[in-house]
């Protein structure tokens, strides 16, 4: 399916993980996997989110809701709800929209995401998500780049453009130590630079390697 037109059929998702609690938000959650991710992060947890072999399941909103409905009474007695995740689960904007409108609305929706799309992908889908944990690597552009292979310019855009809209209560920024990409002084100059675009959320984090030939 591509995430065009007026409707939506499916979208491919590699994973789907119940019962998660503190890791992907508030309250006990689902976490979506969606397929497909624009970063080749050289530390890629969810690999197989990018994988064209892995196999996957294909699903209309309807269905995931569905499928999720099972763990409705978890998340209403503990504020819970759906968290997407990926790869990067922006590219599909679209039917995450679809599933807000359509889900019950006692269900909180969150993303965790690089914010490496178009604007429009955001936007597309930016008042339908509660809150947004946005992994930023580093802000430094050549560390971002060795890391990810990507630039980051469109990631500082669209970040920019959430605290404008006034979500800045709804971000959370994951600040990373990377192993051999960047040190504690880049994550601490990154908070600063953080601080002062107006991100009042972080999550400062080290990069576990188990195997470094992954």
């Amino acid at each position: 399916m591509k995430d065009e037109g007026r409707t939506i059929t499916s979208v491919s998702i590699a994973a789907i993980s119940r019962h998660r609690i503190v890791l992907d938000g508030r309250g006990v959650r689902t976490l979506v996997v969606l397929q497909g991710c624009p970063l080749r992060c050289a530390y890629c947890l969810n690999r197989f989110a990018i994988d064209p072999a892995t196999e996957r399941k294909h699903y209309t909103a309807e269905e995931l809701i569905r499928e999720v409905m099972a763990d409705n009474l978890y998340f209403l007695a503990s504020g819970g709800g759906v968290t997407f995740g990926g790869g990067e689960p922006l590219l599909q904007s679209r039917f995450i929209s679809e599933f807000r409108k359509k889900c019950p609305a006692a269900w909180s929706i969150d993303v965790e995401t690089s914010l490496n799309v178009p604007i429009a992908r955001l936007a597309q889908a930016a008042q339908d998500i509660q809150h947004f944990s946005v992994d930023i690597k580093d802000m430094n552009p050549s560390v971002y780049q060795q890391y990810t292979m990507c630039d980051n310019t469109q990631t500082i855009a669209n970040l920019q453009w959430l605290l404008a809209q006034g979500r800045a209560d709804d971000i959370t920024v994951r600040v990373p130590l990377i192993p051999h990409y960047n040190t504690e002084k880049d994550v601490a100059q990154s908070i600063e630079k953080l601080k002062e675009m107006g991100v009042r959320h972080f999550d400062r984090l080290t990069y576990v390697i188990r195997d470094e030939k992954q």
